[in-house]
């Protein structure tokens, strides 16, 4: 007598793929990665106050012969949002702290910008510098991303916060504590990639070597 096999229950999509598959549908080629990235950050990293830039890096001069000239006209967005902890600081940035007993969690939460990518694209030079010419039109001040104040420490502490913010704003002018930088978010979305995001820190322009 031949046995019945029960049939496997259907299995319903996870809540991230029907982003990526709503965000595929969009006709943005890149719009599931930044879901994806952006999903990542929210709930892997728990950032929050996320949002989505769109940006445009297309370019009058792009050279036709160049290899990654289609890629470079190909949509993009920026990704925004405020970290639990700071991702990077400059070593300088570092000393002054040090110095004047300021600790990492005197200070209020900065917005950092994230540069969704999946493995595989396209990249140069050039298209990495047009991305930080969009990012320096998007970045908002810190006293608007400001989530708490100095009202609820002490004087003498709200002082030393006061001109940390002030030697900070002139550090960004003469970029002494380093240029304007971003996260590099790369996803792994080839045939057989289970997904998994890495970061990395990209700064814009030269970086001046270190002596130790």
């Amino acid at each position: 007598m031949a046995s019945q096999q029960t049939p496997l229950p259907s299995l319903e999509p996870s809540a991230l793929t029907k982003l990526i598959e709503s965000a595929s549908a969009s006709g943005n080629p890149l719009a599931a990665t930044t879901i994806q990235i952006l999903h990542n950050l929210q709930h892997q990293h728990l950032w929050t106050f996320l949002q989505i830039h769109d940006i445009s890096t297309t370019s009058n001069a792009t050279d036709p012969n160049t290899p990654d000239s289609i890629a470079f006209n190909d949509p993009q967005t920026l990704i925004s949002g405020i970290p639990p902890h700071r991702v990077y600081t400059h070593p300088d940035e570092q000393l002054y702290m040090l110095d004047k007993g300021i600790a990492e969690d005197d200070l209020r939460p900065e917005r950092l910008f994230v540069i969704p990518t999946a493995q595989g694209q396209k990249w140069s030079l050039r298209r990495m510098a047009a991305a930080f010419d969009s990012l320096a039109a998007l970045e908002v001040s810190e006293n608007e991303e400001a989530v708490s104040s100095n009202e609820s420490v002490d004087p003498e502490k709200a002082k030393k916060l006061d001109e940390y913010y002030e030697r900070k704003e002139r550090a960004r002018e003469t970029k002494e504590w380093g240029t304007r930088r971003a996260l590099l978010a790369m996803t792994n979305r080839g045939m057989g990639g289970e997904g998994t995001v890495v970061y990395y820190v990209v700064q814009e322009g030269d970086v001046k070597p270190r002596q130790n």
